[in-house]
């Protein structure tokens, strides 16, 4: 297979007619439903999954979710409605705050961060990010809590395992308590759940079961997030968003995906991707991406560490059947 730098361009028309096509046939002749619901984000996935479902089905069969809570960034919010109206279909939104607090409280959360950093208040702000870049040097994926406190003083602290579980079970009860919402309105309105995975979160394990990952349909696993770039600039989706940097907005303090998870730049990403599963040798991809091999084989091996520890993700549940 020949590797370079423009192997994941693709003919947009093409392929979002051949995605238009499909979230067509499920919604219709598949599910038999009356339409689809998309939970707008403010990311470029969400933006893009509504206005192909625009395409497919009619603006008056398109229903945007807009699902903020208390610790979201506002130009999330903006930036969904502003999209929203764009595309002309009818939206809502939902603060959540209520929803994620029932199940895990804020004061519960901000009193486990206090055993960490003492001096931690309700006031102060947090992230959890990994090691810098891994095309710069190697490091263990240890995860840090960064707080930032009212006078803006930073701290950062490396976390044990437990306390990395603890805050991202808190942190995924906000994607989860999102997708309850998502089918309520869905199943009153007899609607399809829209997916807004796309194939680099998909394969390396960037969403949460029973949350994000827990849809009807997933019209974008298909699709390197560059690739979603390219849909959604043919699609005119509104620039703030097409400009803005990918995060996952679970954190008070904010966070990029690449701070968050993948340690590795977008525009490097899916092509290391695309080069690790189609077993493109190290050396042809350290040239092509002008990259040193370690730089490269580093990547690898993570691609490969959390494709695998991410497989029951992308699983059914397992019975003895």
């Amino acid at each position: 297979m020949s590797f370079h730098e423009n192997v994941l361009q693709i003919d947009p028309a093409q392929e979002t007619g051949r995605v238009v096509d499909f979230v067509a046939d499920e919604v219709h002749s598949v599910f038999r439903r009356n339409g689809i619901i998309v939970g707008i984000s403010g990311g470029v996935d969400s933006a893009v999954m509504a206005a192909i479902a625009v395409q497919a089905l009619g603006k008056d069969n398109v229903l945007g979710l807009i699902l903020p809570e208390k610790e979201s960034s506002p130009l999330s919010q903006q930036y969904a409605a502003r999209h929203a109206e764009s595309l002309g279909i009818e939206y809502r939104t939902i603060d959540i705050t209520t929803t994620v607090d029932s199940v895990f409280p804020y004061a519960k959360r901000d009193k486990f961060i206090k055993e960490i950093v003492p001096g931690y208040t309700p006031e102060c702000k947090y992230n959890i990010v990994l090691p810098a870049d891994l095309l710069d040097r190697d490091a263990y994926s240890v995860y840090s809590l960064t707080v930032q406190f009212p006078d803006g003083k930073v701290l950062k602290k490396r976390m044990s395992m437990a306390a990395f579980r603890t805050l991202t079970a808190f942190a995924d009860i906000k994607i989860r308590s999102r997708m309850l919402h998502l089918y309520a309105e869905a199943e009153r309105c007899n609607f399809v759940v829209a997916g807004t995975t796309n194939r680099t979160e998909m394969i390396l394990g960037d969403f949460c079961k029973y949350g994000d990952g827990g849809t009807d349909i997933e019209a974008l696993a298909h699709l390197y997030k560059a690739q979603v770039y390219q849909i959604g600039r043919y699609l005119d989706v509104i620039p703030e968003i097409l400009d803005r940097i990918p995060s996952p907005d679970t954190f008070s303090l904010p966070v990029s995906d690449q701070e968050f998870f993948f340690r590795i730049p977008f525009e490097k990403l899916d092509l290391l991707l695309f080069a690790w599963e189609h077993d493109i040798g190290g050396d042809e991809t350290a040239a092509e991406l002008n990259l040193s091999v370690d730089a490269v084989t580093r990547c690898f091996a993570d691609f490969t560490t959390k494709n695998r520890t991410t497989r029951h993700l992308r699983e059914m549940p397992h019975s003895l059947d």
